[in-house]
């Protein structure tokens, strides 16, 4: 059983004065306003080739038909920055986007789709291994789970390489559009449990309804803000 990871910095609740508690509601100020999203390349395989940035950063990572590239381009409001493939497992690189000039965003591949060939599977770990030990700017990575499915091996591993790293990790649960607001929760909080998490560390996304959008935008803009103090 993994131990959970480092935990993120903890995202700051905003106080409301009396008069503007008062006064009629406003939509909430975006906590990741996106101006821009560039693809600036990617990385192939172990020690190969990379984009070059001072920028601090922040990986995402997950199941192959997870749902991260839908997750991502909702975080960053576009419809097509990461490439959403009908093939699950297609996606082989670890690709690099530049956020406003802000930070780096390092989409990684998926892993654990069975039909890719042993030589896909066998090079994975060396790829992500390489980019986490080599990646002196990278500022905490988030971990996406598909609520309706039960932890693997691979899960499991994952954590435990990120343990190793000390790396501030978050969960982001994916596809609670998917169950009852009921089963949801309560298989929010079985992964929880599951990975030995902090309540603060695990946030209950849905790239369709946009649930948890401003939750994870707002711990991508703690972790990214707090290494530029």
């Amino acid at each position: 059983m993994p131990h959970a990871s480092t935990r993120p910095p903890r995202r700051r609740r905003q106080a409301q004065s009396r008069t503007e508690r008062g006064a009629a509601k406003s939509p909430p100020a975006d906590p990741l306003p996106v101006r821009s999203v560039e693809f600036i390349g990617g990385m192939a395989e172990a020690g190969g080739w990379r984009p070059e940035s001072s920028l601090p950063e922040v990986a995402f990572v997950g199941r192959s038909n997870v749902g991260k590239s839908a997750l991502i381009n909702r975080l960053v409001r576009r419809s097509s920055a990461a490439r959403v493939s009908r093939t699950p497992g297609r996606t082989r690189a670890i690709n690099f986007f530049r956020v406003n000039d802000d930070f780096v965003l390092a989409d990684l591949p998926g892993y654990g789709y069975a039909r890719v060939g042993k030589e896909v599977h066998a090079a994975w770990r060396p790829l992500v291994e390489t980019y986490l030990a080599g990646s002196p700017h990278l500022r905490g990575v988030v971990v996406l789970l598909d609520v309706r499915r039960e932890p693997t091996a691979d899960d499991y591993a994952l954590f435990d390489l990120l343990a190793a790293t000390q790396l501030p990790t978050l969960v982001a649960v994916t596809k609670l559009d998917k169950l009852s607001p009921a089963t949801g929760a309560a298989r929010v909080a079985h992964a929880r449990t599951d990975f030995h998490l902090d309540e603060d560390q695990v946030i209950a996304t849905s790239a369709r309804t946009g649930l948890g959008r401003d939750e994870l935008a707002a711990a991508v803009a703690s972790l990214t803000s707090s290494a530029k103090k």
